[in-house]
């Protein structure tokens, strides 16, 4: 099943999406699906009749696994970790599909990274792996934008990486998705620029989630970003950045521009 969140008629809704990709029909949900469960209603609007915006702001954080892609550590001349190196966003880095994305003003050196993100679905602290689908309530598309140059300069990466505008999220959320053998791949304006699979990890989606709940207790609609494949570059003023994800489609789509 696919969860949207959307705009239409100056109403904010969670919503089914069903149909084929340009023909979607979303179907609005009552409440708020993490909390009251998955209801919908016999209010429906064409795909084109709506704006889809972020599938989710996390009331709580954002959490990031960095080179957990081996081709990924090398290309920045890093080792592969041998335990999950995590790190914080902040909800505000948060964009939408279709968002354009302003570049920040303290760098000159913003790169792309597509990622398969983790949308929790219930309070879970010290989740063991065989338990992890227990407490998933899906899966969509990020971008996890980094500024390579403040992580460079930097002693902690929150500049780099939590930037307004750097986790566009979407376009919706897959909550059914068998994630050993995922293709990810990003096109660069049109250019085929990374091209990987899940099945390249070094730490697997389930044992991420299982890491990531020792360090913290994760909420509902909590995200955990999983890392990206090797092919990693920078986006300019006037660029498009497309990411797709098998089983989720889409794709999420953005756009960026100077300050």
């Amino acid at each position: 099943m696919r969860i949207a969140r959307f705009t239409a008629e100056n109403e904010l809704h969670f919503g089914r999406v069903d149909g084929e990709p340009g023909e979607e029909i979303l179907t609005v949900l009552a409440g708020d699906p993490f909390y009251t469960g998955i209801q919908p209603t016999r209010q429906t609007y064409a795909i084109d009749d709506v704006r889809l915006v972020s599938p989710i702001i996390p009331r709580s954080k954002i959490v990031g696994v960095a080179r957990n892609w081996s081709g990924h550590a090398e290309e920045l001349g890093n080792a592969t970790p041998s335990t999950p190196q995590l790190f914080l966003k902040p909800n505000t880095a948060v964009a939408g599909p279709g968002d354009p994305i302003t570049l920040p003003e303290a760098s000159e050196e913003v790169s792309y990274e597509a990622e398969l993100a983790v949308v929790i679905g219930r309070m879970a602290k010290s989740v063991p792996v065989e338990r992890v689908p227990e407490v998933v309530f899906g899966y969509t598309a990020a971008n996890d934008l980094t500024a390579r140059d403040l992580q460079r300069t930097d002693l902690q990466w929150a500049r780099a990486k939590g930037f307004d505008g750097a986790c566009p999220l979407g376009p919706w959320i897959q909550t059914e998705l068998n994630t050993e053998e995922l293709s990810i791949r990003t096109w660069l304006d049109g250019v085929l620029v990374q091209d990987g699979t899940t099945a390249d990890m070094v730490f697997s989606v389930p044992e991420l989630v299982a890491a990531v709940s020792e360090a913290f207790t994760l909420l509902p609609g909590d995200v955990i970003l999983t890392g990206t494949p090797d092919g990693v570059g920078l986006v300019r003023d006037g660029q498009e950045v497309e990411i797709e994800i098998e089983g989720i489609g889409g794709p999420l789509v953005n756009t960026f521009r100077d300050a």
